[in-house]
């Protein structure tokens, strides 16, 4: 027997906030999808996880799940039931014999959640089965004004991973009208049975902005603040090109260099790297090693942060000053700053990018290179 999850990660998110999907946010060091695909990976009843995504997310989804093993991503559809489908149908040609269906705003699941749901399948009578949660608030309906009581007896908050049988969820699927919320719903329509089993809190959804204090929270112990700085610099050379802070911009020559010469990036790098005493930059990536000979920077700057996720940080700020005279920094600064951000796995707000000259003094006043000073702040356990 063989058991997948599908991890549904390909919506917008817009009630959330922010500037990028939710799903993507930091939260506690790391984004808030690669909670939920470790929580799900470290479980011994699993033995894969797959991921629907929005193909326009890949950067963000690349940076996210860096260092992690896992099948070729899946591309949504326009609607959660569509992205689920298509999930499915990924699967169909080696199909598991059980699938989990979760839903990663909901990313601190715990392990006995699924033991409960794995325990349910293990009886036959079950097609499916479903965490819920007990409604206890009292329920009114309202307009304006509170009208009639609701019981509240025999009524659940529903919760996800949902689990099923891989052909019967399948099946149904396909025969499924539009405009199903959740597995559950596409079940019952196809007379499955479901089981119910215990939810838990700690399987919240995150939905509204606020939610995020509550998910910081539970992924918070007790830390203390670190900041470091970075420094690089790269001469001009041949080319039409330059590479700075993972963005490609053209001008009349390239920076020389082992890898791509991105200064920005590689004196972020530094200063990740600086808050965990990790060394620097070359000890990472030797340039005596030609497997880096022309890499692209981005790489460095995410093995940087898988470091300081590794050690339980929680990346703040990320602040780069770019020095010279040419080229032009101020109509790139956003794409360098969303770049950056999308490598991290950060929210832009926690990301600045500068520009100074040297007022045509020294090497970068004569345009024979350029610089950049950055500084990085993390949260790292006391």
């Amino acid at each position: 027997m063989t058991t997948h999850a599908i991890i549904v990660a390909a919506g917008k998110g817009h009630r959330a906030g922010g500037d990028i999907p939710k799903q993507y946010r930091s939260v506690g060091g790391q984004a808030l999808l690669r909670h939920a695909v470790e929580r799900l990976q470290a479980h011994p009843g699993i033995d894969d996880v797959t991921i629907v995504i929005n193909p326009d997310d890949r950067a963000l989804y690349d940076a996210a799940m860096h260092g992690l093993t896992l099948p070729e991503p899946v591309t949504g559809g326009a609607t959660r039931q569509q992205s689920v489908l298509n999930g499915l149908e990924a699967l169909a040609t080696s199909p598991p014999t059980i699938i989990l269906v979760h839903d990663a705003a909901r990313a601190f699941l715990l392990a006995t959640l699924i033991d409960d749901l794995l325990a349910a399948l293990s009886d036959p009578a079950n097609d499916g089965a479903v965490p819920a949660l007990p409604v206890v608030d009292s329920l009114r309906r309202a307009g304006s004004h509170f009208e009639a009581a609701v019981d509240r007896d025999g009524l659940f908050r529903v919760q996800t991973p949902q689990a099923f049988r891989f052909p019967a969820l399948l099946a149904a699927h396909r025969a499924a009208a539009p405009g199903a919320t959740d597995e559950l719903a596409i079940a019952m329509a196809a007379g499955l049975r479901v089981a119910v089993t215990r939810g838990d809190e700690c399987a919240f959804k995150v939905t509204e902005p606020q939610d995020f204090a509550k998910a910081e929270a539970m992924t918070s112990p007790a830390l203390s603040s670190r900041a470091a700085s970075g420094f690089d610099v790269h001469r001009f050379g041949p080319g039409d090109h330059v590479w700075l802070c993972g963005v490609q911009i053209p001008h009349s020559h390239g920076l020389i260099g082992h890898s791509d010469a991105d200064a920005g990036l590689h004196a972020l790098t530094d200063a990740l790297l600086g808050t965990i005493a990790a060394g620097d930059i070359g000890d990472h990536f030797p340039p005596s090693d030609p497997q880096w000979r022309g890499a692209a920077s981005d790489t460095f700057l995410a093995h940087a942060a898988t470091l300081v996720h590794a050690a339980g940080g929680i990346i703040d700020h990320a602040d780069v000053t770019l020095i010279c005279e040419r080229p032009k920094i101020g109509p790139h600064r956003a794409a360098m700053r969303a770049r950056i951000a999308a490598i991290l796995g950060i929210d832009v707000a926690r990301v600045s990018v500068k520009a100074t000259t040297t007022e045509l003094l020294g090497f970068t006043g004569r345009s024979e290179g350029l610089a950049a000073q950055a500084m990085a702040s993390v949260r790292l356990p006391a």
